[in-house]
């Protein structure tokens, strides 16, 4: 069983939007066999971008999970996205590889979401290597794409092979480790061995020197032939690369051209010699769901059985879709696992493998898998499926925070249901989406990554529950407070002819600090108001304090003391009082100064250092207050106080100040009083609204 799992490679296809991914995955199903033709991204047929939205934008928006057989090897792999508003996928469905496959523009080079996957990988511990692809390209130019990547991540990535050609002249690849070029026709399927050209011996034996030295290093054994003079074998460079790679000690750059179809077939060899196995990697790190202990799992097909739910797709018609990472272990189809996160037991009758679109039927899956099953009824995504005895839990991926928020509304009357359906649904399968409803403008917001991620939800609703929604801005959930104390009465008397109504208190309200809320203090003596009807004034307050007199926001941070009143043995009751107490809230209210508050947000925004002067002044533009400056790598973090009304549309402003580079999280902090230039437009648009 060993042996088989040995020759797993599980790996991530990562880099940033439009550099290639899907279509390498795609030569890579092509060269194997796995497909007929070669799919394209543009032409729409494409085996892994087959949702209806990823065809229309022709951009990859969910992971998509394949596999072939190169050389004895089983690849499975994964494709994710290189957007920004998709890359949360990305990030969760990595937990499943062992190592990745960083593709690089050979024209654009390293771009923001190249950085931003690399260091998810690296939280991931994974080894990777890195494919420069597009050499195809005009002004393709693979030493200066290579020297992009050293400089952003550091003198450990080397070549392993560099290009024969450039832009219409790539004719091939050499590899420095056989010393021996690879030649291949545009779409062809199979490599021709060849001499290297004599104009390139002396740049073939400077670069292989680099790799022989940086493969050395990675080794003391080989260091210490190296430096006594002795000649490594092309065996010993083999070993040393893959010992290099897997303990993260090298990172080898390759070149090709996935449209052309040309060094496809040398990457997957390189990915086969190089990247781990799942016996590669260290045992799994977890924790007792009882004691809260840490636990491990050795990647052992003998081991207890456990996974990690990587992706959850919602499908209308076939039901809810679960795939994830088998850590140890092995399961047979049909049987029951244990939800170590839920604490519940769930029953499966099929795994299933994973073919982009696809699903095929397996009897059984072990160590090192990643299969599916249907219909879980409580399994999430992020969620620990195990042995129940003994139990695991693995921690997920932490979701990125939500960027971007929009208020939906049905279109038609009525879908209200179908809505908060399909949305349920949705949320299922994409864990960078949240809705939730704001008690104080009584909206409903649905957050996400930023514009085209909410678009491309609504889209998804659209298609596939028959449901559509508008978007608006979210209302900023302003409050009312006021700043003086005043003393006044309120009474409620009509008379009816017959039986009346008779309500008299006197209040005093006074403001109280910021957050405080809202009191109420009871100092009747002598029973001028009978003890049962006082809880009735408190209810006319609280109820009335919903609207205030400015633009109809809730009020808080005010105490109301009920001092004194009269009442009429006959024609007093609850319902009067109730009424008095709500007549004297407003009056006081209108009389005690009222002021619009607003909500200020805390906000921390990661910026390249470079960005800084534009950040900071940008903030202070939007009312902001920094409020400190810290340092994480190559980033600063600016802390700042923000009102909520100017962070509405922050996220693309940041995106365009920092090309991309900069990312925030924010949450509320407390409320502060709106500058009365703003309040008085607040105070008209409410008033044109009403």
């Amino acid at each position: 069983m060993n042996e088989v799992i040995q020759q797993i490679r599980n790996i991530g296809l990562i880099g940033h939007t439009g550099a290639g991914k899907t279509s390498v995955a795609e030569a890579i199903l092509f060269d194997s066999g796995v497909t007929p033709k070669l799919g394209r991204v543009d032409d729409g047929n494409s085996v892994l971008d087959f949702d209806p939205e990823e065809v229309k934008r022709r951009v990859t928006i969910s992971s998509a999970f394949h596999q072939c057989i190169w050389n004895k090897h089983r690849i499975a792999f994964v494709d994710t996205p290189g957007d920004t508003n998709f890359i949360a996928d990305t990030k969760t469905c990595l937990q499943g590889a062992d190592g990745a496959l960083v593709v690089v523009d050979a024209v654009d080079g390293v771009k923001v979401q190249t950085e931003r996957t690399w260091e998810f990988a690296d939280k991931l511990q994974l080894p990777r290597i890195v494919l420069i692809n597009k050499m195809d390209a005009e002004r393709a130019d693979f030493f200066k794409v290579l020297d992009e990547i050293r400089n952003a991540f550091g003198p450990k990535a080397v070549p392993l092979q560099i290009p024969i050609g450039a832009g219409d002249s790539f004719a091939g690849v050499i590899d420095l480790i056989e010393q021996r070029a690879y030649l291949q026709s545009k779409g062809g399927k199979k490599l021709q061995r060849g001499d290297i050209p004599p104009d390139m011996t002396d740049l073939v034996a400077s670069r292989r020197e680099m790799l022989i030295e940086a493969i050395a290093e990675s080794d003391d054994s080989l260091l210490e032939q190296y430096l006594e003079g002795e000649e490594l074998d092309i065996e010993q460079l083999r070993k040393g690369i893959r010992h290099g790679v897997v303990s993260g000690l090298c990172v080898p750059v390759l070149c090709g051209s996935a449209i052309s179809n040309i060094g496809i077939d040398t990457l997957l060899e390189a990915i086969c010699l190089c990247l781990p196995s799942p016996l590669d990697r260290d045992s799994r790190k977890g924790k007792d769901p009882e004691t809260d202990n840490e636990l491990e799992r050795a990647p052992d097909p003998d081991a207890p059985f456990s996974a990690l739910i990587l992706k959850t797709l919602a499908d209308p018609y076939a039901g809810k879709l679960s795939i994830f990472r088998i850590y140890s272990g092995k399961i047979e189809s049909d049987g029951v696992f244990y939800n170590a996160t839920k604490k519940t037991k769930e029953r499966y009758t099929q795994l299933y493998a994973l073919a982009g679109k696809d699903q095929t039927p397996v009897s059984e899956a072990g160590t090192g898998d990643i299969v599916a099953v249907a219909k879980l009824k409580e399994t999430g995504t992020g969620d620990t499926v195990c042995d129940e005895n003994p139990s695991i839990i693995y921690e997920g991926a932490e979701p990125l925070p939500p960027l971007m928020s929009y208020a939906i509304q049905p279109k038609s009357k009525g879908d209200e249901e179908k809505i908060f359906g399909g949305l349920a649904k949705l949320l299922e399968e994409d864990t960078a989406l949240t809705i939730t409803r704001d008690e104080l403008t009584k909206e409903v917001i649905l957050s996400g990554q930023g514009n085209v991620h909410i678009d491309a939800t609504v889209a998804k609703l659209k298609r596939r529950y028959n449901v559509e929604v508008t978007l608006k801005t979210p209302k900023v959930p302003y409050l009312e407070t006021i700043t003086k104390k005043v003393r006044v009465q309120g009474k409620h008397k009509k008379q009816t002819g017959g039986h009346g109504q008779y309500g008299d208190c006197w209040i005093e309200m006074e403001p109280l600090a910021r957050g405080k809320g809202f009191e109420f203090v009871n100092k009747i003596v002598g029973g001028v108001i009978p003890r049962q009807y006082i809880p009735a004034v408190e209810k006319g307050v609280g109820e009335a304090m919903a609207k205030g007199v400015l633009a109809g926001n809730s009020c808080v941070d005010f105490r109301v003391t009920l001092v004194d009143g009269s009442y009429h043995a006959v024609d007093s009751s609850e319902m009067a009082f109730k009424i008095a107490g709500a007549l004297a809230f407003r009056k006081a209210l209108a009389d005690a100064n009222p002021i619009l508050l607003e909500p200020i947000m805390q906000s921390a925004i990661t910026v390249p250092e470079a960005s800084m002067g534009d950040i900071i002044g940008d903030l202070n533009s939007r009312r902001g207050r920094v409020l400190g400056v810290d340092s994480k790598g190559k980033n600063q973090i600016i802390n700042a106080h923000v009102p909520m009304a100017e962070f509405l549309s922050y996220a693309p402003d940041l995106r365009s100040m920092t090309g991309g580079r900069g990312f925030f999280t924010t949450k509320l902090s407390h409320y502060e009083e709106v500058p009365q230039q703003i309040a008085q437009k607040v105070i008209e648009a409410a008033g044109k609204e009403g």
